[in-house]
């Protein structure tokens, strides 16, 4: 079996109209969500083997905050540059292209594609990945190549303001 956590980048900073859009940094918010994130999931064992994270400032901090959560080198986050903007089905490219030799990925992107391949991967419910959003999705296969659209069984999704989480992590 092979299981995919999706992560929206955490919030960022548009105070720099100057900057870039995949120069932007994270605001104070997004600095804060992203390691709250990251310890929800350690809570609950989820600890992805491989980060692989679009190279766009703001998603590869969250991918590094989730590193160093987690324990994780962040000098082994994978960056690939087409994620950054991507489309769902350049997403699915992304994954389709990954290791066999993990059973467990992390992807750190951006919205709309995240959404819209989490959409397409498990008919899930979920019309926008806030966030710092995460969603965890299984696939009965082996081979990464195997995954393709509906193919996917949602087990979690969680994200910053998620009360439900909040209240979850209360009663522990």
């Amino acid at each position: 079996m092979k299981r995919l956590l999706l992560v929206r980048h955490a919030k960022s900073d548009w105070e720099n109209r100057e900057l870039k859009d995949f120069d932007r940094p994270l605001n104070k918010r997004g600095n804060k969500n992203a390691p709250e994130m990251a310890r929800r999931l350690l809570k609950k064992d989820l600890i992805p083997q491989l980060l692989v994270s679009s190279p766009a400032l703001r998603a590869l901090t969250t991918a590094e905050y989730f590193a160093e959560e987690m324990g994780i080198d962040k000098s082994s986050i994978v960056k690939r540059p087409e994620i950054y903007e991507a489309s769902s089905s350049t997403l699915l490219s992304v994954i389709n292209s990954l290791d066999n030799r993990y059973g467990f990925v992390a992807l750190f992107g951006h919205n709309p594609g995240l959404t819209n391949l989490a959409v397409n991967l498990c008919n899930c419910d979920v019309y926008n990945i806030p966030t710092c959003g995460v969603m965890l999705i299984n696939f009965p296969f082996d081979d990464w190549q195997m995954i393709s659209y509906w193919t996917g069984d949602q087990k979690l999704y969680d994200f910053p303001k998620n009360v439900e989480a909040e209240r979850y992590e209360e009663n522990d």
